[in-house]
């Protein structure tokens, strides 16, 4: 109680905002490492924590133990199974913007990007360029992205259209999109093995099936039969599906919490911007 009964309004403020800025750092790191695996294993590493406080509560020897060592080397294994999001969080901190990325902004960059992916797809429907483009969602697909070739790249639809173009090295595989970057092309997809797919359906589209099987992304697709675009999410597939439909099914997936209105917004922008 003296800790009460002796603290001044300055000690309440100051540990105020002391609680406020480590709640807010806090926050922004956790929404740094959204939609990477690092979400998994942060999971992880609380079941730990609670696993080494139960057994500390309990005096649980040997788990305790086992804990503490595992604690012991955790800081250096911590550092390098989160390198890629460490390395992104120092970067952003260089660029001076970690703590200024706000919803708006990111609506905004996920229009632009959207608008080069559609005017992409658009040009490959009508000249019948198969294309398989992939988007990361909150279950990361590095493993996917490792087996084609990295590129890291910003996305423009001349990049992507280049892709794709029959005959060049990486036409064949698909391209993962993860945030506003192009991480790989050419990478190679689990294959849906469900039984009630059309067999109409080739090697891409089933592709696109058997990625959102294993993991919540959603992948465009083109055919180069015969130039119609199919939208793959949840294991299911939804096929000639129209552009004004597949802008406003994307940015819905991609930013859930958009109203109505704005997404009738940003699909009447692309559809002006097509004309």
């Amino acid at each position: 109680m003296s800790y009460f009964t002796e603290t001044t309004w300055h000690d309440w403020l100051k540990d105020a905002i002391d609680i406020g800025i480590v709640s807010y750092i806090i926050y922004k790191l956790f929404e740094l490492v959204r939609g990477t695996r690092a979400v998994q294993l942060l999971k992880g590493i609380f079941v730990l924590v609670a696993t080494w406080a139960i057994s500390t509560w309990f005096d649980l020897y040997t788990l305790k133990w086992l804990m503490n060592q595992m604690f012991t080397w955790g800081i250096v294994t911590v550092m390098i199974i989160f390198q890629p999001e460490l390395r992104r969080a120092l970067e952003q901190l260089g660029r001076g913007n970690l703590f200024s990325r706000g919803v708006s902004q990111e609506r905004n960059a996920l229009s632009e990007q959207l608008e080069e992916i559609i005017k992409a797809v658009q040009h490959m429907a009508k000249r019948k360029i198969g294309a398989l483009i992939v988007f990361e969602r909150k279950t990361g697909v590095s493993e996917l992205i490792e087996s084609g070739i990295a590129m890291e790249s910003r996305i423009t639809s001349e990049l992507l259209i280049n892709i794709f173009t029959p005959n060049t090295p990486l036409h064949d595989g698909a391209v993962i999109i993860r945030g506003n970057q192009i991480m790989a092309a050419g990478c190679y997809l689990p294959l849906s093995e469900n039984p009630f797919i059309s067999k109409e359906l080739g090697t891409r589209h089933r592709a696109a099936i058997g990625v959102s099987e294993v993991s919540d992304a959603l992948s465009v697709v083109v055919s180069e039969e015969t130039g119609q675009v199919s939208l793959s999410i949840n294991g299911m597939i939804v096929r000639d599906i129209n552009e004004e439909s597949l802008i406003s099914k994307l940015f819905d997936e991609l930013t859930p919490k958009v109203n109505s209105k704005e997404k009738g917004g940003i699909a009447a922008l692309f559809k002006r911007k097509g004309e």
